[in-house]
């Protein structure tokens, strides 16, 4: 039997042959590889593009929409009286629950405070401890409650509804004594003599807007004023009996003649818990 053997030189060409497909097939797998690798790369920074590329392209949101889901309270009150100098709360106070009016503030001209000053010494020498009063306004509407979502859009009616409002002058002269509604405190005041037309017209588009909000509507014959201090309980008969002359007179006789107290209406103001709006007339 005759057997053939293949040559040394035959094997070495069968392994040469072998070896190099293996390195082919290698090389391919690397090359594959590396492919999906920058595929997965290409595909990674062009998500991360996308990504970008909406953030910037994203609007902010604005800070008055931001407002109206904000439920904190940024005006933190108490109920304790002994805190507010005797004051009792007309209602009570829940968080997101914002009290809220409308007014014309009014800035003492000079010797307004000094006339206070002697007007508050001669009450207290008849046993009437009177305190000035925080910020000095006249009111156009009674106070409310308002809830955090709705201060934006109750702002916005109000200016609708006073878009063609003119600004006017109003002066005071004589002193008259007032309750709030609850009788828990009672308050100086100076009531206005001129303006009283203009001012029910500025009521008129007040109250459209409280009515909107299903909000109290100010009082229908209306004694506008500006309040110089007050003390608490109710103690307007008293101060009426015992010395709302001698405070007059000194109005009357101050150093310059009778004051009169002028009120420049050029700007509503809208205060809800401690933010403040202004609403300019022409």
């Amino acid at each position: 039997m005759l057997v053939s053997y293949s040559s040394s030189s035959e094997e070495d060409t069968e392994h040469l042959q072998l070896g190099g497909e293996v390195t082919k097939r290698k090389q391919s797998w690397h090359k594959d590889d590396n492919s999906l690798r920058k595929k997965h790369k290409s595909e990674e920074h062009t998500l991360n593009a996308r990504e970008e590329d909406d953030s910037k392209s994203r609007l902010p949101v604005p800070g008055s929409v931001l407002d109206m889901f904000t439920e904190e309270d940024e005006d933190p009150l108490t109920d304790d009286s002994r805190q507010h100098g005797g004051r009792i709360r007309s209602f009570k106070h829940e968080r997101g629950n914002w009290a809220t009016y409308v007014y014309f503030p009014y800035i003492p001209e000079e010797g307004f405070l000094e006339l206070l000053d002697e007007m508050t010494e001669v009450a207290a020498s008849h046993s009437f401890s009177l305190t000035h009063t925080d910020e000095f306004h006249l009111s156009l509407s009674k106070t409310v409650v308002l809830r955090h979502h709705w201060i934006q859009p109750f702002i916005q009616s109000l200016r609708t509804g006073l878009t063609h409002s003119r600004r006017l002058i109003c002066s005071a002269e004589k002193l008259k004594v007032y309750s709030n509604d609850e009788k828990t405190r009672t308050f100086l005041a100076m009531e206005v003599s001129t303006g009283q037309a203009q001012l029910l017209e500025l009521v008129k588009a007040v109250d459209s807007t409280m009515e909107e909000f299903n909000l109290d509507t100010f009082y229908k014959n209306p004694s506008f004023h500006i309040s110089l201090a007050w003390c608490v309980g109710d103690c307007t008969e008293h101060i009426r009996k015992e010395c709302l002359q001698e405070l007059q007179g000194l109005v009357d006789s101050h150093e310059d003649g009778p004051f009169l107290l002028r009120l420049d209406c050029q700007e509503l103001r809208c205060k809800a818990g401690n933010k403040t709006f202004s609403i300019p007339l022409h």
